[in-house]
């Protein structure tokens, strides 16, 4: 694999963001890539530390199986997708499709799971049909989004270290898929049985209550939405504030009331406001090509998703 440069790229520091990878020759196979990658993972791991996220360009990933088979040869355990709020649909092997909100809905940047105690720790993305306008998946280096916020907002920050965040979401009892928080307690919980469910929830440390037409409220256990990731040593934004405060709104639920701060007091909107705005402002959105893969350090990383126009088609894999 060679480094390639691409106009997208932003310089944090002295560092690319993201790091492009690209094949060394164009007879690679996809046999070699996944020789490769297994052979050479320390290196390309320790250039995730310091990069964030790779975008794996001009390989022989060429369909779901090969996307399949490119995410297993880094030897890490898949996660189950329980407690995310997107409606989702297993593909092949440990891939599902990227959250299936409508298409003239972006999602805001978040941390991915940021609202369950058990997040994935890698993320891969794969894009098996091009997008025919829009539809990038931005990406945003959380520690330079937490030390512009702090730096404009230290009261802010002050406040969301000493009470925490807690959110908030009623879960319909089917998926619905006109909704990009769509996802029903069933396919949450992956079960039909209310009592699972309500198990599931209070492991997670959560708190619960059925509603008519048999959804079910949850209200997730006070998390930290500043951490340190101590790999680096560097403080995250680590949370999915703006992806709730301007992308959790359906029949069923309000951004002011989902997420809150861990006393159950309301977020400043003016503050939210700020941090999207530097998220945007920070961010890399890059244009997919046929058979990109991204992979995403989830503790280092946010992504999004703009709007587009279909078709789209973005593949995922979650890892521990």
């Amino acid at each position: 694999m060679k480094r390639i440069s691409i106009k997208e790229q932003k310089i944090f520091g002295q560092t690319e963001f993201p790091l492009v990878l690209g094949p060394s020759s164009d007879a690679f196979t996809i046999e070699e890539t996944l020789d490769y990658t297994s052979k050479n993972l320390d290196s390309i791991l320790n250039d995730l530390k310091q990069h964030g996220a790779i975008l794996f360009r001009g390989f022989p990933i060429k369909d779901a199986k090969d996307f399949n088979d490119f995410c297993l040869s880094f030897g890490w355990q898949d996660l189950p997708y329980i407690g995310g709020a997107a409606v989702r649909r297993n593909v092949y092997g440990v891939v599902f499709t990227a959250n299936e909100a409508p298409p003239d809905q972006p999602i805001p940047f978040h941390h991915e799971m940021a609202q369950v105690p058990k997040f994935p720790s890698h993320l891969f993305f794969y894009c098996d049909v091009k997008p025919s306008e829009g539809g990038e998946t931005p990406l945003c280096l959380s520690n330079a989004v937490y030390e512009r916020v702090n730096a404009e907002r230290p009261n802010f920050i002050e406040k969301l270290r000493s009470l925490g965040v807690r959110y908030t979401r009623v879960l319909p009892d089917q998926d619905d898929p006109s909704s990009p928080i769509g996802r029903s307690w069933r396919s949450t919980f992956s079960t039909d049985v209310k009592e699972e469910a309500e198990k599931k929830c209070v492991e997670h440390g959560g708190s619960f209550e059925w509603l008519e037409n048999d959804c079910l409220k949850t209200v997730s256990q006070v998390f930290d939405p500043i951490r340190l990731d101590e790999r680096t040593g560097k403080l995250t934004w680590f949370n999915s504030i703006v992806a709730v405060y301007y992308g959790w709104r359906d029949s069923r639920n309000t951004p002011e009331t989902a997420i809150t701060f861990g006393d159950g007091t309301p977020l400043d909107p003016e503050d939210v406001n700020l941090a999207k705005q530097v998220l945007d402002e920070l961010c890399v959105s890059i244009e997919w090509n046929k058979n990109d893969v991204i992979l995403v350090d989830n503790r280092q990383v946010l992504h999004a998703r703009k709007s587009f126009v279909p078709p789209r088609r973005i593949l995922a894999a979650l890892f521990q």
